[in-house]
């Protein structure tokens, strides 16, 4: 295995959004659209450090238990991880950066196969409003 292809489906520290000041400008001025059982919050910032940020959270309304709680965010991530590529390729191509939220907002546990196709979902639509985005600022 050579080290580009270990690369391409990392999730590295860069890429995760941690920074408070971020995930609050996101919370505060970012827009969103939900495809169940995500919550996306989206925004464009050519501030972040790298090309496309996520950060991903579930509801202790729902879920009690951090068990269920870690578990639901390690199969998001996961399903993000192996799928991130397209979207970022999209916005290095119209040098743009972006940060992604995903909440999870649904009352039981998930499948792994239905938080990836959900994500595939999400990714697809995430890149047709980074085209449509780039269209309208040129």
């Amino acid at each position: 295995m050579d080290v580009e292809q270990k690369e391409r489906y990392s999730l590295g520290k860069t890429e995760r959004l941690k920074s408070r000041k971020a995930i609050e400008q996101l919370f505060r001025e970012g827009r969103s659209f939900s495809t169940f059982p995500f919550r996306i919050l989206w925004m464009s910032n050519p501030s972040l450090p790298a090309v496309l940020q996520a950060g991903f959270a579930v509801s202790s309304k729902h879920f009690k238990k951090a068990v269920d709680r870690n578990r639901i965010k390690r199969l998001m991530r996961e399903a993000y991880r192996l799928q991130k590529n397209a979207l970022a390729a999209n916005l290095e191509q119209r040098q743009k950066r972006m940060a992604v939220f995903f909440i999870y907002m649904g009352n039981e546990l998930p499948e792994y196969q239905t938080l990836l196709e959900r994500t595939t979902a999400v990714l697809k639509r995430l890149i047709k409003i980074s085209n449509e985005d780039s269209v309208v600022n040129t």
